[in-house]
């Protein structure tokens, strides 16, 4: 299976190239607009291009007024339709153009669909602006009751009507529709529709003059409509050598996927500019599978959905590496765009410590209760817990917090702890577990009891065991309730002990939050001066150490235990747990993503605040390795302690583990079906 998969190309792992294009427009000259439109299909074909778009009325201009009804320039736009098609003989992309074409007694503003040598349909503009600067009704027809209809062109009977689907054979979810400027503008535009019908791709071919803000609406509405209809929405408008009679135009270009920017081109350009970008079509099918509503939706219209037709296509994709044409995050969880990043972290904080506050409110307002180790996780706890008390108008005094130093807790991890509740003003106390701990050990017959130096697994859950039980002891005697710790990432993994240990509490903060986002969560914190000056120190040394559960002692001059050496890179783990539970992608195509975004340390952007020491590439063989670890205790180890969470609010829109949310799955499950894949990626 391995040796027959084309592990580097995009388009094995669900990915097409497309181009939204602006070209300068030679006006009522469709001769030479079609050479323009030629030149650049032949050069978006050697960048393995699947569709490319170009603006409304190109092959004529749009802002030509009545020279649109001259048959000298209508003659002319049938010959440049025949000229195209036969020039694209042996050029892959779909390529939608705009010309003015008639049918019957009347004339259409279309967008003509060509491929392979051959016009494929033509989408006639269903709506005419007619208001303000525009005066189509003047020399158009309306195409919204094209259902059904044909065209001949070339001799040949063709498929008009906004209701087409042009549907890649061999490109696995690529079905495109198109729709023509004001078509996008209408409370219901046709590409709602043919989304409920099955089109991946809405492309939009606009003329769309410029003026003021306009740019602005423009994207809100592409992004919307890419967002509503859970697809890419493709756009394209005219620009350079339009008439500027009595308008002007920018030429914007621009490509969303599911609400999400993916590429746009300069305004008002002097020539040629393509937005050329790999759309994830595996995301838009998952997201529709998940998403039940826009199946139910379909169903209501389904009178006018079931009349779509759908026209075939064969692109024969380019094999091999041609690179990938989008941005992937590093963090996936962890915006890179700082104002981004600051306000997920503020709703992220206060989704935490709203759910405490409510928790608390909900029965009794007891105490709360926390183990404190200096660690990452511990600390981001009791910073939310702090603030909820502020919240409440509360001591902080009402936060338990303890330090329960083990047989490898370092002295400066325990002092952070201390620092830190002194900083905050809470109630704090040390509970040496270690005479606990030594006898239980010695009672069971563990040979650590005797003297002997064996550190294995039952040592260290003997260790977090007896925290979490004293804790849940203190709770009854306080009345108070044991606050949990553990966050996303240890919980995906299974890094917890089961039951009596850290994956038990009354009441969780952290478990919608991934170890990466923590980080950034406390540095937040910081610079936003929420505590004070001294504990604003403590959280940044705690922040940038190193992460290890301290529980097997080191001897000097051995590395500490460490979390990471034996689970993986927490920055690789995330990136695993966002792909698969956000969009439930193959390990393959996880493993492709990974690569692309950690092969090269020096491209692509890092998280504001993110230390430079840490800024490392991983190569495949090393993101094959952790992913393997990743599925193996993900699927196959450790779902047992996540159908037992304790109740906490889901955070991060990239998902949670709660059975009682994002992630419901059997506790005996196995993780044979994902190790099958993962073979199909290359050991580098």
């Amino acid at each position: 299976m391995a040796a027959s998969f084309d592990f580097r190309s995009a388009y094995a792992h669900g990915y097409a190239r497309i181009a939204s294009c602006t070209v300068p427009t030679s006006i009522a000259d469709p001769d030479t607009n079609v050479a323009t439109v030629i030149e650049q299909v032949r050069a978006l074909h050697d960048q393995g291009v699947a569709l490319a778009i170009f603006p409304e009325l190109g092959l004529s201009g749009y802002a030509i007024e009545d020279l649109h009804l001259q048959d000298v320039v209508l003659d002319r736009v049938l010959a440049a339709i025949d000229t195209l098609a036969a020039a694209t003989k042996d050029l892959r992309p779909i390529v939608v153009v705009g010309a003015p074409l008639r049918n019957g007694n009347r004339l259409y503003n279309c967008a003509v669909v060509v491929q392979g040598g051959e016009v494929l349909g033509v989408a006639p503009k269903s709506y005419l602006p007619n208001y303000r600067e525009f005066y189509e009704k003047r020399h158009f027809a309306a195409g919204d009751e094209s259902f059904g209809d044909s065209i001949t062109l070339g001799g040949k009977q063709i498929p008009f009507g906004p209701d087409l689907l042009f549907e890649a054979v061999d490109v696995p979810g690529l079905v495109v529709h198109v729709e023509v400027c004001e078509d996008m503008w209408v409370p219901v535009p046709p590409s709602s529709m043919a989304s409920l019908a099955g089109a991946t791709v809405l492309a939009n071919i606009s003329g769309s003059p410029i003026t003021v803000a306009r740019a602005e609406d423009r994207h809100l509405l592409c992004r919307a409509q890419s967002a509503r209809c859970l697809a890419v929405y493709t756009y394209a408008a005219s620009g350079q050598g339009e008439s500027t009679t009595d308008l002007s135009w920018d030429g914007m270009t621009m490509i969303y996927e599911c609400g999400d920017l993916l590429g746009q081109t300069e305004r008002f350009p002097d020539g040629p500019r393509s937005t050329v970008v790999d759309i994830d079509l595996d995301r838009i099918r998952q997201d529709r599978l998940r998403d039940g509503s826009i199946g139910d939706n379909a169903r209501t219209h389904g009178e006018v959905t079931g009349a779509f037709r759908t026209v075939a296509v064969t692109l024969d994709p380019p094999s091999g590496d041609i690179g990938l044409l989008r941005k992937v995050d590093r963090f996936p969880f962890v915006p890179d765009d700082e104002s981004r990043l600051a306000l997920d972290c503020y709703e992220a904080y206060n989704i935490q410590v709203s759910g405490l506050v409510q928790r608390l409110r909900a029965i009794g307002d007891p105490k709360v209760v926390i183990g404190v180790s200096g660690g990452l996780d511990s600390t981001h706890a009791l910073i939310v817990a702090a603030r909820a008390m502020d919240q409440m108008g509360r001591p902080r005094t009402d936060i338990l917090a303890y330090t329960m130093p083990g047989f490898a807790t370092s002295d400066y991890t325990k002092s952070n702890a201390y620092k830190l509740a002194e900083g905050l003003g809470v109630s704090f106390a040390e509970l040496d577990i270690r005479p606990t701990a030594a006898q239980m050990l010695k009672d069971m017959g563990h040979p650590f009891g005797d003297g002997e130096p064996v550190h294995d697994v039952t040592f260290e859950n003997v260790q977090a065991g007896l925290r979490t039980d004293y804790l849940f002891r203190i709770a009854n005697k306080e009345n108070g309730i044991v606050l949990g710790t553990g966050d996303l990432s240890e919980l995906a993994l299974g890094w917890c002990t089961y039951g009596v240990g850290d994956q038990m509490s009354h009441y969780t903060v952290n478990s919608g939050i991934p170890k990466t986002m923590i980080q950034h969560l406390i540095r937040w914190v910081v610079d936003e001066k929420l505590f004070n000056d001294e504990t604003g120190a403590v959280l940044t040394v705690i922040v940038n150490q190193e992460i290890s559960p301290e529980l097997v002692p080191t001897k000097p001059g051995e590395k500490m235990q460490s979390t990471e050496d034996k689970i993986g890179p927490y920055p690789l783990q995330d990136f695993n747990i966002f792909y698969t539970l956000r969009y439930g992608y193959r390990p393959s195509k996880i493993a492709f993503l990974a690569w692309h975004g950690w092969k090269d340390a020096e491209t692509g952007q890092w998280p504001a605040g993110y230390p430079q020491e840490k800024q490392i590439a991983y190569d495949l063989a090393t993101i094959r390795s952790w992913l393997e670890v990743f599925l193996e205790r993900f699927f196959a180890f450790s779902q047992f302690k996540r159908s037992a969470l304790p109740n906490g609010p889901k955070v991060m829109a990239g998902g949670s583990v709660s059975p009682r949310g994002d992630w419901r799955a059997p506790s005996d499950g196995n993780a044979q079906a994902w190790l099958v894949d993962l073979e199909k990626v290359p050991e580098q």
